[in-house]
């Protein structure tokens, strides 16, 4: 694995806990030097690593005793969802009517979700999108988040076909 997360930063990212800081604050002026300084991090865990083992490689990483850690909210470990083969053959089975010749692989993403409680609840969940991106043009969460009509539409397609598969409703 750790010849495959070091090939690329995306599957460094994706093979890996990440943390990245989305908020920083300190300051009140432009001219004076910050008496405080705040950092919102964001962790993305796998299921394998536990809060300890977060927080200890951040403070590790910082490496500084005046820098506190908060943690916000109540942490949880959510083991991973199993793979379902009716789940991967109703998608499989929707890609080919809706984009034959293009196979359904299973991946995870470098992204979090709130598929974490459910997990941690017992409920195991599963992310399928049915969208295509522009490869180079990736916005996700920006302020011009974007995605392609056509994708758009494909993808609600895509959904609403896989949701009557897998419920056992008739195909429209």
């Amino acid at each position: 694995m750790h010849r495959v997360a070091a090939a690329t930063t995306a599957w460094n990212a994706t093979l890996r806990t990440t943390c990245v800081a989305t908020e920083l604050e300190g300051g009140h002026a432009k001219n004076a030097l910050p008496q405080l300084a705040a950092a919102n991090v964001n962790c993305r865990v796998l299921p394998e690593d536990g809060i300890d083992y977060v927080t200890a490689t951040i403070t590790r990483l910082i490496g500084d005793s005046a820098v506190h850690l908060t943690i916000d909210g109540a942490p949880r470990n959510a083991p991973a969802s199993p793979m379902r083969e009716d789940l991967m053959t109703a998608v499989k089975t929707v890609t080919t009517s809706l984009w034959p010749g293009v196979p359904a692989v299973p991946m995870m993403v470098m992204g979090a979700t709130d598929g974490m409680y459910l997990r941690a609840a017992g409920i195991p969940t599963y992310g399928v999108q049915g969208f295509f991106y522009d490869r180079d043009d990736i916005r996700f969460h920006g302020r011009d988040e974007r995605l392609k009509v056509q994708s758009f539409y494909q993808g609600q397609t895509f959904l609403y076909d896989l949701v009557k598969r897998l419920s056992g409703a008739p195909a429209a």
